[in-house]
């Protein structure tokens, strides 16, 4: 019995620590079918002009992507509840062994209890006694044997309890099992389809490799001028510091502690627009279409809605407010040494020199209508010279 108590306690605490893990993975499941629904409206925009282009692809490809996310979590779901099915087997296994031992026992006790069903055999046993305290121990056992008796029974009526409850549980489990292989299957036919999707895109791209190579000349050029501009408030700052002694930014103590607060909340940034698919990461990445080109992306792609409002991510000031040849309108905010930097935007409403506050609006998200691109707003993140990961930064 102690061997099955511990057996117990071990059981339950692997069935709390396996009910949080299916609650993660179903989290996880939730948060892929709302991107993925999410992914599929932008992507309905971008299609209506029937033209194919670099946006849809890789929208489609973020699909694809969260597709999997909800296949790998539906087959580790699969697997706890497998460990599941395992583990209350083997403690029916146990339960039924226990219950059936106990019954043997308690069957002996019947039996010697039959025999000794005469009270008058009960009196006689303590008559016997050669003196006081040996009759008072013989009344003892009696009494404690009369209810190590009932306690059996009650013992095999609670173990035979459990062992229903487990097997009720164990076929539960059981089917919600073979329910889960059925949803992985339905989800891996929408992957073929996705994944056929892509290839129709990617093909009618691949007819379009002039225009696309003019496209991406044009973003470099985008880009260069966006960092050039970057650079400029570096120096300016530097000169700054320079004039007042000192080196890098030259910063009040009012400006010092935002800058402070904005590393303390790594991590915890709100995103730009509230609500997007990056589609376009940090960093060094092989172009989709064309063979042997690379992309450089100081910053994150995110797309979002036509229409949908910018915000500043942290407190801060405005340090720049321009417009790119190609590039639509950029705004670049000062957060101490942390400048945070939102191109391709229309509608701006903050100028040079305004103090902003988290999530507050600085403009709209720039679509054009004769682009497949629709609505997509480019954010960067530096610390002084050095560029950063935004998605280092913000909440996820």
């Amino acid at each position: 019995m102690r061997i099955l108590f511990v057996t117990f306690f071990f059981l339950i605490l692997s069935s709390i620590c396996g009910a949080q893990s299916i609650a993660d993975l179903q989290k996880k499941k939730q948060d892929a079918v709302k991107e993925i629904e999410y992914t599929a409206r932008l992507l309905n925009e971008v299609q209506k002009n029937e033209r194919s282009s670099l946006g849809s692809l890789r929208l489609i490809k973020n699909k694809i992507s969260q597709r999997n996310t909800i296949i790998s979590s539906i087959n580790s779901e699969i697997n706890l509840y497998q460990e599941f099915i395992a583990n209350n087997s083997m403690v029916i296994d146990m339960l039924k062994n226990d219950v059936n031992q106990i019954k043997i026992e308690y069957a002996e006790l019947i039996r010697s209890a039959y025999r000794n069903r005469n009270a008058y055999d009960k009196i006689l046993f303590l008559l016997s006694a050669e003196n006081v305290n040996q009759a008072h121990r013989r009344f003892l056992y009696l009494k404690r044997y009369t209810t190590y008796r009932e306690n059996q029974s009650e013992i095999i009526g609670a173990i035979q309890l459990v062992l229903d409850e487990k097997r009720v549980k164990l076929e539960q489990q059981k089917a919600k099992k073979q329910q889960l292989i059925g949803e992985t299957q339905k989800e891996a036919q929408q992957l073929i389809t996705e994944k056929k999707q892509q290839d129709t895109e990617f093909t009618k791209l691949q007819n379009e490799k002039k225009k696309l190579r003019k496209k991406l000349k044009q973003q470099q050029g985008i880009e260069q001028k966006l960092e050039r501009q970057i650079q400029l408030i570096i120096e300016e700052e530097a000169r700054k510091s320079r004039d007042s002694g000192g080196s890098g930014f030259a910063l009040t103590p009012e400006q010092k502690l935002v800058g402070d607060n904005f590393a303390q909340n790594k991590k915890r940034l709100p995103w730009p627009v509230e609500r997007g698919i990056i589609i376009e990461h940090f960093g060094i990445h092989q172009h989709p279409v064309l063979t042997n080109v690379e992309i450089k992306n100081n910053g994150i792609n995110i797309a979002t809605e036509i229409g949908a409002k910018v915000r500043a991510v942290f407190n801060g000031e405005v340090s720049r407010v321009f417009g790119i040849s190609g590039g639509n309108t950029a705004v670049i905010i000062r957060h101490g040494k942390y400048l945070s930097v939102y191109s391709n935007l229309r509608e701006v409403v903050v100028k040079k020199g305004d103090k902003v506050a988290i999530k507050q609006e600085i403009g709209t998200v720039y679509f054009d209508k004769d682009d497949g691109d629709k609505s997509i707003i480019k954010f960067q993140i530096w610390y002084e010279s050095q560029k950063l990961n935004p998605e280092d930064w913000i909440g996820r």
